[in-house]
């Protein structure tokens, strides 16, 4: 299955899942089950699923064919070259293919003067009129052509002011970027490209990322710190005649092979056919792919069937012109195949894990208040029917003892109320750590240390201190919510024993995800800023500010992401006890007011115990509901094959 196809059948699946979560949603409305804190949660789970997107990112250094190969995987259908792709370097910023039904085609484009803000990318993307916009006339193959030939624009400007947006200067003309003749330096005229297009596979989700070569890379630290890391894929590309460079063993050291997992991280040796040799034969050509994909697998440290020979060119040739055997030479299709099974299959298995977690809680919540008022009734149903044949005395008895059992939980809410008090200052500590206020208070003040460093001790000493304090912060969090937790399973257990309430354990919660996060982040830093040769060789001013654009803003995303999910877990590991013991207080009431009406002859006990018998039949009617449309939407969670696509 190719990987259009396979990506068709990935999205099918995934809007049979949103539809059932919002069945499920809808059943919990209409049954009168839901509450603000589960609506909320299936909400941004149906959200999530909805914007659900799956990114590609291509890497490599300059003229190692990377536009063609994108061409050739999603834009042959086309009859003719989309990016633009030519001898040199064509993708000069970092340039993002997606689609947003809400735009219309277009691209926008991001001024290279913007590096001198303190404003991050992903900020920019927050202020459209800060965006030059480009529209794309999808009708025409040539008009979009020229639309695109605008991400390889250039400006030219002083060397200070290159300096000034980040460039590296050198003197040498084999250096990237260096004075001309005119004494100005040649760079990229964009910071950032997005082209809102109606492609097929963007349209369901797929965002390709043509990031620009290894200098490029360098000069824009949101790409390595965010973009390549967050992306399902990454494909690497290499020439098949020059194997691998040192520049490409230092971009794939540096940014792509980081220790965070290979899964999804694809090397393709790319233009084998300037391998095609006609005085060889195919015999010998084969072996010299072979050698160049050995080669290149024992220098990256791969397995070779980690390694696909192909030629971009020749296989978008062949796809143009449908030419199978051309096709099937260039060995595009089993690179497209290879991606299919690696990428499809690792985005599905988050998918399904996001979901499965939001679920399962949600659906332990609904299924244990449905026991628990069975549990009641049935209590209730027992009492009444231990009445018949007995005098008014036993009645009254009985009432007696469930006022006395009301009287007694009520009293015994002073408890809860209590524990909610030591919750919420439990929860005041937990953000004091945790909190974007300390952060904030955190980030000034190492922005005010290193602007007033006047050594490169101090400056480096300035950013450890950071990541130290941070560090603790979340040290500190951790324990807060090892706490909270501990006193809620306390309180869970006391409330199951004495009074019978059907409470689940309490939910955990884990940051390491984000200490994890914080270590990466600090790893980039060290090895790209607090560094000897940059603290000796580059300006206070401006490694200040790459510390704060970069590193400081992808720290507080990080935070703002613990915050959402810190305050999520709370209100969840408080919901089903307020639920449980709100549930309890109305079951008291109803069986002293059951008794009461049996008592003062206003029901006669047989109609009475009737009425219960249809209650208790309409809750297991509920019980078995819940978990026919919670077994459909289990099945799509199960671990399996991705159903065969419909043929439209």
């Amino acid at each position: 299955m190719s990987l259009a196809q396979q990506f068709a059948v990935y999205s099918q699946w995934r809007s049979q899942l949103a539809q059932a979560v919002d069945n499920f949603r809808q059943w919990l409305v209409d049954q009168e089950l839901s509450d603000a804190q589960s609506e909320l949660r299936l909400a941004q789970l149906l959200e999530r699923l909805k914007e659900d997107r799956l990114n590609v990112a291509f890497v490599a250094e300059f003229s190692r064919g990377k536009s063609e190969l994108i061409n050739g995987i999603f834009f042959a259908e086309y009859g003719n070259r989309m990016l633009p792709s030519s001898a040199g370097r064509t993708t000069m910023c970092p340039t993002e293919l997606l689609f947003n039904p809400e735009k219309p085609p277009g691209i926008e484009l991001l001024p290279i003067q913007t590096r001198s803000s303190n404003s991050s990318i992903s900020e920019f993307k927050r202020f459209p009129e800060e965006w030059q916009t480009v529209p794309l006339d999808v009708a025409s193959a040539e008009a979009m052509q020229a639309a695109l030939r605008q991400v390889s624009e250039v400006t030219r400007v002083s060397p200070e002011e290159a300096r000034k947006l980040g460039f590296d200067v050198g003197e040498s003309e084999a250096e990237l970027f260096h004075a001309g003749e005119d004494g100005l330096v040649e760079i990229p005229r964009w910071r950032h490209a997005i082209i809102n297009f109606p492609h097929p596979l963007l349209k369901q989700g797929l965002v390709i990322l043509d990031t620009p070569g290894l200098n490029a890379i360098g000069t824009e630290p949101e790409l390595t710190l965010s973009l390549l890391p967050n992306a399902h894929a990454v494909l690497f590309i290499l020439a098949a005649d020059t194997g691998v460079t040192q520049s490409d063993l230092s971009i794939w050291q540096e940014h792509i092979d980081t220790g965070s997992g290979r899964r999804g991280r694809m090397v393709v040796l790319n233009k084998i056919d300037g391998l095609w040799d006609e005085l060889k034969s195919e015999a010998e050509i084969e072996a010299e792919i072979r050698k160049q994909v050995r080669s290149c697998a024992s220098i990256l440290g791969l397995e070779e069937n980690q390694v696909f020979p192909v030629s971009a060119q020749k296989g978008l040739v062949a796809k143009i012109n449908g030419d199978a055997a051309l096709l099937a030479r260039s060995r595009l299709p089993i690179l497209e195949t290879a991606l299919s099974e690696e990428l499809i299959p690792a985005k599905q298995d988050i998918v399904r894990d996001n979901t499965e977690g939001e679920f399962s809680d949600i659906h332990l919540r609904a299924r244990g208040l449905l026991e628990s008022r069975l549990a009641g009734l049935r209590e209730q149903l027992a009492e009444l029917t231990e009445l018949r044949g007995k005098n008014k005395g036993v009645v009254e008895y009985m009432m007696g003892k469930v006022r006395a059992e009301k009287e007694e939980f009520e009293a015994g809410l002073q408890h809860y109320y209590a524990v909610r008090s030591v919750f919420s200052t439990l929860t005041n500590k937990l953000f004091a750590h945790l909190g974007l206020d300390a952060l904030r208070n955190l980030t000034h003040e190492t922005r005010g240390a290193m602007l007033e460093a006047t050594f490169s001790k101090s400056l480096s000493d300035a950013m450890q201190g950071f990541f130290k304090v941070t560090r603790s912060n979340l040290e500190k969090s951790r324990e807060e919510v090892e706490e909270i937790r501990s006193m809620m399973e306390a309180v869970y257990k006391r409330l199951t024993v004495e009074y019978g309430l059907k409470l689940p354990a309490p939910a955990a919660f884990s940051l390491m995800r984000y200490e994890k996060e914080l270590n990466r982040l600090q790893t980039w830093c060290d090895t790209h800023l607090n560094t000897a040769l940059n603290l000796l060789t580059h300006e206070k001013k401006n490694i200040t500010q790459k510390f704060f654009e970069e590193v400081a803003l992808q720290v507080r995303k990080a935070f703002e992401r613990a915050n959402r999910d810190a305050e999520n877990w709370l209100k969840a590991i408080m919901a089903p006890m307020e639920t449980q013991v709100r549930e309890h207080q109305i079951h008291l009431k109803r069986r002293l007011e059951s008794i009461k009406r049996i008592h003062q002859a206003t029901d006669t006990l047989e109609d009475r115990i009737s009425e219960l018998e249809g209650v208790e039949a309409e809750l297991l009617a509920q019980i078995q509901s819940l978990e026919s449309i919670s077994s459909a939407l289990r099945r799509l969670l199960l671990p399996q094959p991705l159903p065969e696509a419909r043929v439209a």
